[in-house]
């Protein structure tokens, strides 16, 4: 493969907004362009995700071109991807993999949605698909009876009107993490308020307000032990890079461009629920360290898919960061927070910052440029050389649909 550098990146705010979809992702792709100093007749491709406008606004197909021809893009394919919360990361992965395999030279990947709308039901019904209910309910229904005496302490202020299958999915491995490894309700809100602090120093983040642990607690309970602090919020947003060779890094200005270490995509195992290490996200980290010749510890800063505050402390786990079975008391070690030994979701994460589906990979390698090029304000992370993103998308069995891994790298 050849190499290849993301050139430019760009992150529209994200929370409820008042842009429709593809005015969000034409603004990020017009953005991620002024900041690489690439025209739209540079391009060779353009990958757009997107995951719900069809459900929200009724615009099922060439969602792409109906946002970036405006911009001017002509003669230049533009493909359309739809891969859940891993969406973004997905078209990330394909302009890496055109440029690497010397099939582009300059590439545009650009995730966009829209999920808030005053229409309730159509916004419910873009998440109640009759396949993602089916296999989340068969996954409770199954899992249940193993953590039934993993029970909330009685004044936990529990809110039946806003629990979903879904959020009882991610409760229900909470609780299996909390049964196995002694994890915490404490230390999963340590989290949560970990990554409330680090969103308010991002003037991008849908929430920018700090919380205590003590607070994180007391909110309201979503599906126990996840209260809802601990769970991401409906956004609207969109983000892009533009990843370019090295022959064509050399007619652009190179000087904040960054390398690709490793991009990979795993798909869901047919695995027992107690072999995490043998799922999808183990196997993909696995793998984007051999393909970066980089171990965990070399890993300067983490922006991981904190759906819940307790798959963040999963996922660190199964990215080599800690050990097996001690994420909780790693996050309550200080270990994740800017400053610690090794930074996660200095953005705010999914909890905090928003999680406008499609989009949310793109914002992680948004997030992760900025700290490598120490862009990020007062939330930088001093001296970051190697940065990584986890993304992952859908539900299947026990485990995500799909999971992406990017190392990325200082020049």
């Amino acid at each position: 493969m050849r190499e290849a550098f993301v050139l430019g990146v760009a992150m529209t705010p994200f929370g409820r907004l008042a842009q429709s979809c593809a005015e969000l992702g034409r603004d990020a792709a017009q953005a991620a362009l002024t900041d690489a100093g690439v025209g739209v007749l540079d391009l060779d491709v353009v990958f757009y995700a997107n995951t719900v406008q069809g459900a929200i606004e009724g615009q099922f197909g060439m969602k792409g071109q109906h946002a970036l021809l405006p911009l001017g893009v002509d003669a230049v394919p533009i493909v359309n991807v739809e891969n859940a919360c891993s969406g973004g990361s997905t078209a990330f992965n394909l302009a890496f993999a055109h440029v690497a395999g010397g099939f582009a030279d300059v590439a545009l990947a650009v995730g966009a949605e829209k999920l808030n709308t005053p229409d309730r039901a159509r916004r419910q019904a873009s998440f109640s698909q009759p396949g993602d209910l089916a296999q989340v309910t068969e996954f409770v229904e199954r899992y249940a009876p193993l953590v039934a005496d993993v029970r909330p302490p009685a004044d936990a202020m529990i809110d039946d009107s806003l629990r979903s299958p879904f959020m009882d999915a991610y409760a229900l491995n909470a609780k299996l993490h909390m049964k196995k490894h002694g994890t915490t309700w404490r230390q999963i809100a340590i989290v949560s308020a970990k990554n409330h602090k680090h969103s308010t120093l991002n003037p991008l983040s849908q929430y920018q307000t700090d919380m205590t642990v003590d607070e994180v607690l007391a909110a309201r309970v979503i599906a126990w032990p996840l209260t809802l602090p601990m769970c991401a919020p409906i956004s609207d947003g969109a983000a892009a890079a533009v990843v370019c060779s090295a022959d064509a890094l050399k007619r652009f200005a190179p000087g904040r461009a960054l390398r690709i270490c490793a991009s990979v995509l795993k798909g869901n195992r047919r695995r027992a629920i107690e072999a995490s290490e043998s799922g999808a996200l183990h196997q993909a980290a696995q793998a984007a360290y051999a393909q970066s010749g980089l171990r965990p510890q070399d890993i300067s800063v983490a922006e991981l898919h904190d759906a819940s505050a307790h798959a963040e402390i999963a996922q660190i786990e199964l990215l080599g960061l800690c050990a097996m079975g001690a994420g909780g008391r790693f996050a309550e070690s200080g270990a994740t927070t800017r400053g610690g030994r090794i930074p996660v979701n200095v953005s705010g994460g999914l909890e905090s910052k928003g999680h406008p589906v499609a989009a949310t990979g793109l914002a992680q390698i948004f997030e992760l440029a900025q700290q490598l090029r120490a862009e990020a304000g007062p939330r930088t992370v001093d001296g970051a050389r190697y940065a990584l993103a986890a993304c992952s998308g859908g539900f299947f069995g026990v485990e995500e649909g799909l999971a992406a891994i990017t190392i990325l790298a200082r020049r």
